[in-house]
């Protein structure tokens, strides 16, 4: 690393990051400077560190020409299919990631999407609405099954909260193995086709990879239990949503709750919004009271550690799309 003290460059979009002036007054940086997207390309040059707060930008892909010092990248999110162009996945950049900070937050979010279909709120909400006292019976979580799709942290924190609630919870992983200690089981991510008939729930918690892009399509929707759900919360190009759409509108699932889309915001075209059984939200599945503040400091912890030359944490795997090991 050169002696030269770095410029570092943040991508935001119409939000900044909280508390930057934190990241302003660190002495050891020649300079910050703040970009946005139609801007990244004259902020680049000279620039060692890159900051992307503007979570989904495309933009880094179209200024990378001008990326002519650039040794790391931190994303504050937990996915990067944004930043896995070739050229940056071919040049030494490191790249990290958030991993750690959506963890919990989204598992709360899956185990609270479960109960709710099982015990009928959204039918409990519109019957309050219209004044109307319907008894009805509604379905256990206990001795359920859930198949989750993903085995890195996130899904990890899934397979422990949907246990606690009782469940019997399976993992789909990139190498099968018995006694994993939040999975109990987790199968091949090629043998996902024998797993999807067994679970009552599909919890989707995978990165957004070639191999993972379209993975549940109209062949997997038919090997699932007509009475099973799918929750996505990792990358909406996971799922075929046409596909989806048509297997809900034929009975072949029960329903769906969707954080993530494939076009986002979500069209106020998609059939989705009005399908019974369908819950669609925002792409909010890990955002809590205070989670921007949570990036800055994993943020600043990792400038501290690449200005003092020591190995960043949360290193993206650029090849595979995610941290090793996750």
């Amino acid at each position: 690393m050169s002696n030269e003290p770095p410029h570092l460059v943040v991508l935001h979009g119409d939000d900044l990051p909280p508390n930057r002036d934190r990241i302003d007054a660190d002495p050891r940086l020649a300079s910050v400077r703040y970009a946005t997207a139609d801007r990244l390309a004259e902020a680049l040059p000279g620039a060692r560190a890159l900051f992307v707060w503007d979570l989904f930008s495309e933009a880094v892909a179209a200024a990378w020409p001008k990326a002519d010092s650039l040794r790391w990248v931190h994303a504050a999110t937990a996915g990067v299919d944004n930043l896995m162009f070739p050229a940056l996945v071919d040049s030494d950049v490191v790249v990290t990631n958030s991993r750690g900070v959506f963890d919990q937050p989204m598992a709360e979010y899956v185990v609270g999407l479960v109960l709710s279909f099982a015990k009928d709120f959204q039918t409990s909400h519109d019957l309050q609405r219209r004044r109307l006292w319907r008894h009805r019976e509604t379905e256990r979580v206990g001795g359920r099954r859930a198949l989750v799709v993903g085995t890195g942290p996130i899904g990890r924190a899934i397979a422990r909260g949907l246990s606690a609630i009782g469940m019997t919870v399976e993992g789909v992983g990139r190498v099968a193995r018995d006694s994993d200690p939040d999975f109990g089981t987790v199968v091949a991510s090629g043998d996902l086709a024998e797993a999807l008939p067994r679970a009552d729930y599909v919890v989707l918690a995978a990165p957004l990879t070639d191999a993972t892009r379209g993975l549940i399509d109209a062949a997997a929707l038919e090997r699932m239990k007509p009475t099973a759900r799918l929750i996505n919360v990792g990358r909406g190009p996971l799922v075929v949503e046409d596909d989806l759409v048509a297997a809900l509108r034929d009975g072949a699932v029960a329903g769906a709750a969707l954080d993530v889309f494939e076009t986002e915001p979500l069209p106020e075209s998609s059939p989705l919004w009005d399908l019974p059984g369908v819950v669609v939200s925002p792409h909010m599945s890990g955002d809590v009271v205070g989670w921007r503040e949570e990036l800055v400091e994993l943020f600043l912890a990792n400038l501290d550690r690449f200005l003092t030359g020591r190995d960043p944490h949360n290193i993206v795997d650029k090849h595979r799309g995610y941290v090793s090991g996750s």
